[in-house]
């Protein structure tokens, strides 16, 4: 899921960034070209690693940046097909979150086969979409999309912790306080009462 990359980049450090330690300075300004963008072929960057190399410092005619090649290593999340990856499903729609990536989707045919999904009319408000003005290099779509399936044998528990958030409500906070550990033994049996035997365990 997670690879570490080594990557040689050249780039201009900006005159303002001047004032701090060379490897600090870099590294802010790495963060700022590469995270949270998604390169092809390689993936999410996620973290700088660290820097391994930095040759140059030149100003050139006409500039007040120093320019830089640095090597370094870089943390990118490029999940595998077929990788299984612990996530949560969010209540507002079929998607599924990591946390620091959330455009996971979870096609309804790949999910277990008594499950349904409806939205809630009360709960949610529809505005007609207004337009706005968007930069010329902006994209308004994800440039990383992953579709999952949790319609196999042992893929259940994040379902039924879903299940659980959306059963209980209010309530959940409630009883983790209360009861912790056993709470989850405590939902299986009161899906079980309501459900038959149709849950994973």
């Amino acid at each position: 899921m997670f690879y570490l990359s080594k990557i040689e980049h050249t780039l201009r450090l900006p005159p303002h960034l001047l004032r701090l330690p060379l490897n600090e300075a870099i590294k802010l300004e790495l963060e700022n070209v590469f995270l949270d963008k998604v390169i092809a072929n390689l993936g999410l960057c996620i973290s700088i690693y660290d820097i391994k190399e930095i040759e140059g410092g030149f100003v050139y005619p006409g500039e007040g940046a120093s320019t830089h090649t640095v090597k370094f290593r870089l943390v990118v999340f490029r999940p595998f097909v077929g990788e299984i990856i612990a996530a949560k499903l969010k209540e507002s729609d079929a998607n599924v979150s990591l946390g620091f990536f959330e455009d996971i989707y979870v096609p309804s045919h790949l999910l277990p086969s008594p499950s349904r999904s409806e939205p809630d009319p009360y709960g949610s408000v529809n505005y007609p979409s207004i337009p706005i003005e968007q930069a010329e290099g902006s994209k308004p779509f994800a440039p990383m999309v992953i579709n999952g399936s949790i319609d196999y044998d042992g893929l259940g528990p994040s379902l039924i912790e879903f299940i659980f958030d959306v059963w209980m409500g209010s309530r959940l906070q409630q009883f983790r306080s209360v009861y912790g550990a056993p709470l989850r033994r405590f939902y299986l049996d009161k899906l079980a009462e309501q459900w038959g035997s149709r849950i994973w365990t």
